[in-house]
């Protein structure tokens, strides 16, 4: 039985829908604020769908993750000490906000640029930003080296292996997902007993 070769299928003929790039801008503002999918899942089949439009999907990801970024700063500026508490057992994120807190006590504004790439997601600096009273304009700067090395590090390298990366996916792709759920089932186990 194959179970993720028509989930694969299914996103990309939903990569190639007209309306796809403005479902990509929602979901790229979204996650940097409050959704949980990271965007790479939809923006990484886009690319793969349409490679002479990487650049512009990955700066589309980028501008729309670094305005839901603000949106998250603005959250937690203004609204963090009236509702901060529901906002992060909705994401899930009391620990990782203590942790990220002390992070930016230690390094910084730096700690924006590296936030692309930490496994902590990007919504819970964007919040945290605000409320430690990051100044706004280093904020949206760093934002958008660190969201746009990342987005277009991704369409760089998915437009590079190209139609092969493309049919070594679509042989392989039920190895990739249990491989890929096996891996977040372990992840989630570990993260449970570490907790």
């Amino acid at each position: 039985m194959k179970l993720f070769e028509p989930i694969y299928t299914t996103i990309l003929t939903w990569a190639k829908h007209p309306k796809a790039q403005g479902y990509l801008a929602g979901v790229s503002f979204a996650e940097s604020s409050f959704f949980p999918i990271p965007v790479d899942v939809m923006l990484a089949p886009m690319v793969l769908a349409d490679k002479e439009k990487a650049w512009r999907l990955a700066a589309i990801t980028t501008v729309m993750s670094v305005l839901g970024g603000v949106f998250g700063y603005l959250l937690g500026a203004y609204f963090f000490e009236a509702f901060g508490d529901q906002m992060l057992t909705f994401l899930h994120a009391h620990e990782k906000f203590e942790n990220i807190k002390k992070m930016f006590i230690k390094h910084g504004t730096l700690i924006i640029l590296l936030a692309g790439f930490t496994p902590i997601p990007y919504k819970v600096f964007t919040i945290a930003s605000g409320v430690m009273g990051v100044a706004f304009l280093p904020f949206v700067l760093l934002s958008l080296i660190g969201r746009g090395a990342r987005f277009f590090l991704v369409a760089g390298l998915i437009k590079l292996g190209g139609d092969k990366l493309e049919e070594t996916i679509h042989k392989k792709i039920e190895i990739i997902g249990w491989v890929t759920l096996n891996l977040v089932v372990v992840g989630v186990a570990v993260y449970l007993q570490l907790k």
